[in-house]
């Protein structure tokens, strides 16, 4: 598993703080207590192979821009020749928003979340750009600002689709890649680790 030990881009001081409105199992909130960091919680939702919890935690503890990202890199994994073009089109505009995170781009986000049908990693990666700010009504509407946690839940449902949608049997293997992608991102880096495994 990649370091654990500094996880810079979260700035809670406790995972409580990080928890206090996403849904864990029965395990995992078992194991989170008052004082216990971020790091001390991931450390020990991975020990006991809590991937989705994991997945559920990081997707909130880190900034919205960072886990969107993550959320694009995972929805990216799961692509290959057969993928339908309006996947591919929300895997990108996601990705358009985390470059330049404009209005505009935030907008174009839940189209393409919308072509997509929202049975995929990318419509789900989209969609969570599009919450991460601004409002989630028409924009001649009155502002509806996005509930604070919805980037974390789309984020999380991106990366856990991901891990199921082809090759089920491997869901274990792609949650701990997908894991060390955003605990690398949470130390500053750009997740993309298979680059770096080639590299070196």
């Amino acid at each position: 598993m990649v370091n654990l030990a500094s996880l810079n881009k979260i700035t809670a001081p406790q995972a409580a703080l990080i928890c206090q409105d996403i849904q864990l199992e029965s395990a995992a909130l078992a194991t989170l207590t008052a004082e216990l960091t971020p790091v001390a919680f991931l450390q020990a939702l991975i020990s006991q192979a809590l991937y989705a919890d994991a997945v559920r935690f990081l997707a909130r503890a880190l900034p919205k821009r960072e886990a969107v990202w993550w959320a694009c890199l995972s929805a990216r994994s799961v692509l290959s020749q057969e993928s339908p073009p309006a996947h591919i089109k929300a895997i990108e505009a996601a990705e358009q928003w985390v470059y330049k995170p404009l209005e505009a781009h935030r907008r174009l986000a839940e189209q393409a979340a919308q072509a997509s049908e929202y049975n995929n990693p990318g419509a789900w990666a989209a969609m969570a750009a599009f919450w991460s700010e601004g409002s989630k009504a028409p924009v001649e509407a009155p502002v509806v600002p996005p509930a604070d946690h919805l980037t974390a839940k789309a984020v999380a449902g991106a990366v856990m689709l991901a891990a199921v949608q082809r090759q089920p049997e491997l869901a274990e293997e792609k949650y701990q890649f997908f894991l060390q992608q955003a605990i690398d991102i949470a130390n500053g880096g750009n997740g993309r680790l298979w680059q770096a495994a080639a590299a070196n």
